[in-house]
């Protein structure tokens, strides 16, 4: 286990009460497991949601202290070929279950990931096995699972946490940790996840390891993310059409900070919508922002790209 996953793993909820944010999905899994009678289960979300976590969760109230022997684990690491399907899939699926529960789970996390020969094999062996095993299966993009695959599952789909949540399991381990942390640095750390507990969890860590007092500042400094206050400069500067302060305010930032282009990209489009322009304006540069990630990402020159971006708003400025 990673270091950075310490604290991801000591606080992972053991019990369906403690999952926060996706208190739907929860509710008619429980329903499932109370019964005893779960069907094969696709969970498919962003990541850091939880998917993971209540597939254990699932695992450990069905069969208890014996769960270990009842349950398999494939995630991206392993090698995801046809090959993995036919033998040991196949091979822990056709044995029987210890225990009064009549059928094992496997649990393949992030799905996605496998070939579609590989998926195609997995679904004679969901038909095949069905009275022995139980297949849970997570995936960022349900649609990377071939169609039969999903019409043999129930499909519940996570939703990214809210802040509220973020927040509520941030504090609890703050508390537990004994660290002192500001409602500042709260907010930093669910904008910067955006959502993934996981991230925000390991941030977190992060951050403890150089001081319990934790601020804003240091949430900043540990995650590289460009301060909002920075990037307003250099949009202030473009809009009043002085290209020359915009773009070296830009290198600073990106040298100082160590900021890569892509990261920039997205603070400059969540600041777009706090900028006092038209809201059609804001529409052509949010357009323009999305045309230049597509560059970088294919692998063009960062700062001459975002110089080009720098440069369209300069014309919005001017009225161009």
């Amino acid at each position: 286990m990673a270091q950075s996953d310490i604290w991801t793993e000591r606080y992972r909820p053991s019990a369906f009460e403690e999952v926060v944010g996706q208190q739907e999905i929860v509710k008619r899994v429980k329903s499932l497991v109370n019964s005893i009678n779960i069907p094969h289960l696709l969970f498919a979300g962003p990541a850091g949601t939880g998917k993971s976590t209540l597939a254990l969760i699932i695992v450990k109230q069905l069969f208890g202290d014996s769960w270990k022997d009842n349950y398999l684990e494939l995630n991206a690491s392993d090698e995801r070929g046809i090959d993995v399907v036919r033998q040991k899939v196949k091979d822990f699926a056709r044995t029987k279950s210890l225990g009064p529960v009549p059928f094992k789970v496997i649990f393949l996390d992030e799905a996605d990931a496998l070939t579609r020969e590989a998926q195609q094999a997995l679904r004679r062996t969901m038909e095949n096995y069905t009275n022995t095993c139980r297949f849970i299966m997570s995936c960022n993009y349900s649609s990377k699972i071939i169609d039969p695959i999903q019409s043999r599952c129930v499909v519940f789909r996570f939703k990214l946490l809210e802040k509220k949540d973020v927040s509520s399991v941030i504090k609890k381990i703050s508390e537990k940790e004994g660290l002192k942390i500001s409602e500042e640095a709260v907010e930093a750390l669910y904008e910067i996840s955006e959502g993934d507990c996981r991230r925000a969890i390991n941030l977190l860590q992060a951050t403890a390891s150089i001081s319990p007092d934790i601020n804003a500042e240091m949430i900043n400094i540990i995650a590289a993310q460009t301060k909002p206050k920075d990037i307003k400069v250099v949009l202030d500067y473009a809009l009043t059409g002085d290209f020359v302060k915009a773009k070296e305010k830009l290198l600073d930032v990106m040298l100082s900070e160590s900021i890569s282009g892509t990261d920039i990209i997205k603070a400059i489009q969540k600041e777009i919508w706090n900028l006092e322009i038209e809201p059609e304006i804001k529409v052509k540069l949010t357009e323009k922002t999305g045309e230049i990630e597509f560059r970088i990402v294919e692998g063009s020159d960062e700062f001459v790209q975002l110089e080009s971006l720098i440069a369209s708003f300069v014309l919005a400025g001017l009225g161009k």
